[in-house]
């Protein structure tokens, strides 16, 4: 028997285009009983602040055959597959091993459409666009709690991060990540590339960490981070991506990372934040970051932190481990079981 199909004809800036949308009535969250069809019109609802957002770049789509239910797993596309519309575009994109390929980008309201047709779920777009890829347009900074933490305490870290990026001459907006923690966002002209970006990113974390190193940490390594909020610093890699703003999230109540306001953050209830209650809130209080890249800043005054650092004998940090070796990274191996004398002083293991 054929699967139920149906068509949906979504209005575009540059017309309309018919997406074919297989199985609308499958559940996708099972707990909160959202089908395909809700969800292609919730991205339908919420495009233009999601395009502003996530459109424009290099985007890698996280999808779910089955839906978010227990033990559900997902795989990413970055590359288009076969029979890609047209109306999908691409970019040639470097990642960090030097290979090129082409990355699928979202420009229009069908576009996105069609990633849910292709059971996308999480939207995982790039801090660069697809004009010029090696050059984020965005500083991002994510603050993630460990055990023995939650929510309210990355509120916390998140009004002392305002303050050391304002202070750096940046102006910070922010989001819930859609689950425990927050990501802090500050625009920045595409002067730099990802390396230089991601010294700013642990120049203003250090920062932070001096001025709060009770509540948030820049330890790589787990097991030194205690009960403190970590700032991922790797999340501002090129490659590395997190989910994107108005995006929902693979968890079973169907949450979106929504952007909001400084003066409402005290306030906020991430839980509160889904599919179905995000195009209301919307309505009632626009877009928070409608605005974002309307004075986008520069990171020299981070960098210069960064020097300074540096010349204080605080160098490179960790890299995600799919990365090659970076020049004076430390050793690739957890506190507890590295052993001096089987390293140099460039962190590379003795005899390799």
């Amino acid at each position: 028997m054929a699967s139920e199909r149906v068509t949906l004809t979504v209005s575009d800036p540059d017309g309309e285009h018919d997406v074919d949308l297989s199985s609308p009535n499958k559940v996708i969250w099972k707990d909160s009983d959202i089908t395909k069809a809700e969800l292609a019109d919730y991205v339908q609802t919420v495009a233009e602040p999601f395009l502003n957002a996530n459109g424009h770049r290099p985007v890698s789509l996280e999808r779910f055959r089955n839906g978010v239910t227990a033990g559900s797993e997902s795989f990413f596309s970055k590359n288009p597959p076969k029979g890609t519309p047209d109306f999908v575009d691409a970019v040639t994109v470097t990642y960090n091993s030097g290979r090129q390929h082409p990355q699928i980008v979202l420009n229009r309201p069908s576009a996105i459409v069609w990633a849910v047709q292709m059971n996308t779920i999480v939207f995982h777009p790039w801090a660069s666009l697809a004009s010029d890829t090696d050059n984020p347009i965005e500083l991002r900074i994510d603050l993630d709690p460990q055990p023995g933490t939650d929510f309210k305490d990355a509120v916390v870290a998140a009004h002392g991060l305002r303050e050391v990026l304002r202070e750096a001459d940046l102006e910070p907006f922010i989001k819930t990540s859609g689950n425990r923690g927050l990501h802090v966002f500050c625009p920045i002209t595409p002067a730099h590339e990802f390396l230089d970006v991601r010294h700013a990113v642990i120049a203003a974390g250090r920062e932070l960490e001096r001025r709060m190193p009770e509540q948030v940490t820049m330890n790589w390594w787990k097991e030194e981070r205690g009960e403190r909020i970590f700032i991922d610093f790797n999340q501002a890699n090129r490659d590395r991506t997190m989910a994107g703003a108005y995006s929902p999230r693979a968890l079973p109540t169907a949450t979106v990372s929504t952007p909001v306001e400084w003066e409402e953050l005290d306030e906020v209830e991430p839980a509160s934040f889904t599919v179905r209650s995000i195009p209301q809130r919307l309505a009632d209080v626009g877009d928070p970051w409608a605005r974002m890249q309307n004075k986008p800043g520069r990171i020299d005054t981070l960098l210069g932190w960064w020097e300074r650092d540096v010349e204080n004998g605080l160098g490179e940090l960790s890299f995600p481990p799919e990365f090659p070796k970076m020049p004076g990274e430390p050793p690739r191996v957890q506190p507890s079981k590295r052993v001096a004398e089987n390293w140099d002083a460039e962190g590379n293991r003795v005899g390799d």
